[in-house]
C-alpha cells in the first residue's frame, strides 16, 4: 500500500493508493482521507455504525432516475457535545450535495478528533494492515482516538486499543523520561486522556522513578535507568535499528528533571503536588522547580540574561508572576543541599519583586534564602532598591530581613549545629564575614543613614567575628564618603568596632587615619601598644623555654595563648600542676614587668588627653578675644593655630573619664 498528498481548495488530502478507487472519504481539520469502506468498518465499531447509518438513510432516500448517494456530515464533538447551527447545516449540506455530485461516493466528517490528523493517519494506517512506528509522544494520541472511534478487543481481536495499552505499559511508564513524554503528549487530548487514566498513570510512573534516583547526582547527568520503548510489541513496530536508536537516546546524560520544564504549568504542578505527597527527596522538588523557572522566567540568574532562541514564546509577565508564586510554594522550607540554590533563589526573589508578586510569595523566598544565607555570595546580596521609597541605591532593609531569618534559624538548630571548641558556629562566621563585605560595599552610598549603617553592623553577635577588620574597612568607608556627619555620629559608628579584635595591621592603618574620632585612635594606639608588648613577651619566653624533650613543662606556644585582658589584670594562673615552679616565676616577673609598662602607657595616655583638653581652651580663648562671635573668616585663622601647636586631630575633648563618649555596642547574643 502507498499513501500520497495533494492539495485542493480546502486543505491537504491524503490517498490511498492500492489499485482500488476509493469509496469514501474522511475529513479530519484540514486533511480529506480518501479511503476504502471495508477495512475501516472492520476495526472501528463507530466508523461501521456512521457508515451503515449513511447508507440506510441514502437508499431510502433515493431518486429511481438518478445514482446519486446522498451525504451525511456527522459532526462529532467530545468536550461539548452540540451541533452547528441551523445555517451551517444547510451551508455544509449544499457543499456536501455538490461533492457527491463531483465524487459519486459518502463523505464523513469528524469534528474534534483527538490527536487531529495524524492520529487518524496512524488508525487508517492500522486499519489497512501498514506498519506503523510508535513512540511515547504518539502513542497517548492514539490510544484516544482508538478509544473515540471504539477499536475494542470485542469488536475485532488484537485491535488498537489493545496494542497502544500493551505498548504505554511495557515501554512507556517503565521509563522515567518516556513516562514524561507521554505525559505531555496527553496535553492535546487532556479531557479523553484524564478520563482513561492516562494522564494519572504518567504522573505515578514520574514519581515512583524519581523517588530512587540519587540526589548526589543532581547537578550532573543522570541516566533515567528506563530501558527503551519494545516497539515490537505492535504489528509493524520499528524496526531494530530504531529501537537501538530508542535505546540509545534512553541512556543519555541529560537530566530528566529538564524534560518537565517542558510541561505546562497546571500538568506540572499536578506532578509537583504528586510528588510531595508522596514525601520525595527535597533536592528532587528543587531540582524539578528550578528547572522549571530556567525555562518559562527569563533573567533568573544575572550570568544568562542573553534572550533565548525561544524568546518570542515567552510567557506574558501574569503568566510569569503565577509561575513564580507557585514555584515559590512549592518549595521545601528546610535547607537544601544543592549549592546553586541560593543563587537561584536570589534570582527569583529579585524577579518576584519586580513582577510585584504577593507579600506571601516574598516573604517565602526571603525565609527559604535565610536558613542557608553562608552560602550566598556577596553578589547576591546585592539587591536593588527597584522601590521609589527606598533612597539608597541597594535594597538594604530587604538584607536586614534575611539576616534576621538567618538568626532565627540557627537558633532553632543550635542544638544539632557544628559549633567549634571556642563556641563559634561555622555558619555564623561565614555570614559576618558576608555582612562586613555588604557594609564596605553600601557604605560609599551618599543617600545611607548611619542610623541604618549602624543597625546592621551589630545585628550580628559578636561570636560572628573573629577579627573586626572587615567591619573597620566599612567604618573606614562610610566616613570617607559621608564627611558631614557629626562627631557624635562618629562616635556612634566607630562604637561597632572592638579595638581589641583588630589586628596589628589594621591597628597601624587606623593609628594614621585622621578621619576616626580622637577617643577612637587613642583606643587603637593602646591596644595596639598591648599586642606589640604581648608579642614580645611571647617571643622571649619562646628564646627562654627548655628544649621540647621535657614533656613537663608547658610550650610557649600555650603561654603566649594569653588573652590581652588576663595580662592587664595580672591574673594569669598557673595552669597545669606539672609546670616548673621556676619556669613559673620567670613568667610571673616577665608579666609584672609587662604590668609595669602598660601603666606607664596609661599615664602617658591621660597626659595626651590632658594636653588636648587644653589646647582646646587655649583655642577657646583665642576666639573669644579675637571676634565676640565666630565667623567664616575665623577659621583659618583657628586651623593655623592647630598646627601652630603641632595636633593633626581635629579639636575635641577627649577624656577617659567620662562614660558618655564611648558607645559601646549593644549586639544581638
Amino acid at each position: 500500500m502507498a499513501s500520497s498528498e495533494k492539495s485542493t481548495s480546502k486543505g491537504q488530502a491524503w490517498f490511498c493508493t492500492t489499485g482500488l478507487p476509493s469509496d469514501i472519504e474522511i475529513e479530519v481539520d484540514d486533511m480529506t482521507f480518501h479511503l476504502h469502506k471495508f477495512p475501516l468498518m472492520s476495526k472501528s465499531r463507530k466508523l461501521h455504525r456512521l457508515i451503515t447509518e449513511q447508507e440506510t438513510r441514502s437508499f431510502s432516500s433515493l431518486n429511481p432516475q438518478t445514482s446519486t448517494a446522498l451525504t451525511v456530515v456527522v459532526a462529532e464533538s467530545d468536550k461539548k457535545g452540540k451541533g452547528h447551527e441551523i445555517e451551517d447545516e444547510e451551508k455544509e449540506e449544499e457543499e456536501n450535495e455538490k461533492e457527491i455530485e463531483e465524487n459519486g461516493f459518502p463523505h464523513i466528517k469528524l469534528e474534534d478528533f483527538p490527536g487531529s490528523s495524524e492520529s487518524f493517519e496512524m488508525v487508517a494506517k492500522f486499519c489497512y494492515g501498514v506498519k506503523i512506528d510508535l513512540s511515547a509522544s504518539s502513542a497517548v494520541p492514539l490510544r484516544c482516538a482508538a478509544e473515540h472511534l471504539e477499536m475494542t478487543e470485542e469488536y475485532s481481536p488484537d485491535n488498537l486499543i489493545s496494542k497502544t495499552e500493551r505498548f504505554l505499559s511495557h515501554s512507556v511508564y517503565k521509563s522515567l523520561r518516556e513516562s514524561i513524554k507521554a505525559l505531555q503528549a496527553c496535553e492535546s487530548v487532556s479531557p479523553l486522556a484524564e478520563s482513561l487514566g492516562v494522564t494519572e498513570q504518567c504522573v505515578e510512573s514520574i514519581v515512583s522513578r524519581a523517588s530512587s534516583a540519587d540526589p548526589s547526582l543532581f547537578g550532573w547527568p543522570v541516566n533515567d535507568g528506563g530501558g527503551g520503548p519494545d516497539l515490537s510489541l505492535i504489528p509493524g513496530g520499528a524496526s531494530s535499528k530504531s529501537a537501538k536508536k530508542q535505546n540509545r537516546d534512553n541512556t543519555n546524560t541529560e537530566l530528566w528533571f529538564e524534560d518537565l520544564a517542558q510541561l505546562s504549568l497546571p500538568i506540572f504542578r499536578t506532578v509537583i503536588l504528586s510528588m510531595r505527597s508522596k514525601d520525595l527527596s527535597s533536592d528532587v522538588i528543587e531540582s524539578c522547580l528550578i528547572s522549571y523557572a530556567k525555562k518559562h522566567i527569563p533573567g533568573i540568574l544575572r550570568s544568562n540574561r542573553k534572550p533565548s532562541s525561544s524568546s518570542s514564546t515567552a510567557a506574558s509577565e501574569n503568566e510569569q508572576r503565577e509561575i513564580l508564586e507557585t514555584i515559590t510554594s512549592n518549595l521545601p522550607l528546610d535547607k537544601s543541599s544543592i549549592s546553586a540554590t541560593t543563587r537561584f533563589l536570589f534570582g527569583l526573589l529579585r524577579t518576584a519583586i519586580i513582577l510585584n508578586a504577593s507579600e506571601t510569595c516574598r516573604d517565602l523566598l526571603e525565609r527559604k534564602i535565610g536558613s542557608q544565607l553562608e552560602r550566598a555570595s556577596l553578589d547576591d546580596l546585592l539587591v536593588p532598591s527597584y522601590s521609589y521609597l527606598n533612597e539608597t541605591l541597594y535594597d538594604v532593609d530587604l538584607v536586614e530581613r534575611i539576616l534576621s531569618h538567618f538568626l532565627d534559624s540557627l537558633e532553632e538548630r543550635s542544638s544539632t549545629a557544628l559549633v567549634e571548641a571556642d563556641g563559634r558556629s561555622p555558619s555564623l562566621m561565614l555570614v559576618g564575614k558576608l555582612i562586613d563585605g555588604f557594609l564596605a560595599e553600601i557604605a560609599s552610598d551618599a543617600n545611607l543613614k548611619s542610623e541604618k549603617f549602624y543597625n546592621l553592623a551589630i545585628s550580628l553577635p559578636d561570636q560572628a567575628r573573629l577579627y573586626d577588620d572587615g567591619l573597620y574597612r566599612a567604618v573606614d568607608v562610610y566616613l570617607k564618603a559621608h564627611p558631614w556627619v557629626t562627631e557624635e555620629e562618629k562616635e556612634k559608628i566607630c562604637g561597632v568596632m572592638d579595638c581589641q579584635k583588630l589586628t596589628l595591621e589594621a591597628c597601624t592603618h587606623a593609628a594614621q587615619n585622621e578621619r576616626l574620632p580622637l577617643r577612637t585612635v587613642v583606643q587603637v594606639l593602646f591596644f595596639e601598644q598591648l599586642q606589640l608588648r604581648h608579642a614580645i613577651a611571647g617571643t622571649l619566653l619562646a628564646a627562654q623555654s627548655p628544649s621540647p624533650s621535657q614533656s613537663t613543662e608547658p610550650r610557649p606556644s600555650a603561654i603566649r595563648n594569653l588573652t590581652i585582658a588576663e595580662v592587664v589584670n595580672g591574673n594569669e594562673t598557673r595552669g597545669e600542676e606539672e609546670v616548673d615552679a621556676g619556669k613559673w616565676k620567670k613568667t610571673v616577673r616577665e608579666n609584672q614587668v609587662l604590668r609595669l609598662d602598660m601603666d606607664t602607657m596609661r599615664t602617658r595616655v591621660h597626659r595626651l588627653e590632658r594636653e588636648c583638653s587644653n589646647m582646646k581652651k587655649v583655642i577657646a580663648k583665642i576666639d573669644k578675644v579675637g571676634s565676640p562671635a565666630t565667623t567664616v573668616t575665623d577659621r583659618p585663622r583657628s586651623w593655623s593655630i592647630t598646627k601652630k601647636f603641632g595636633c593633626k586631630f581635629k579639636t575635641q575633648v577627649c577624656d577617659s573619664q567620662e562614660a558618655t563618649v564611648v558607645d559601646h555596642r549593644s549586639r544581638r547574643v
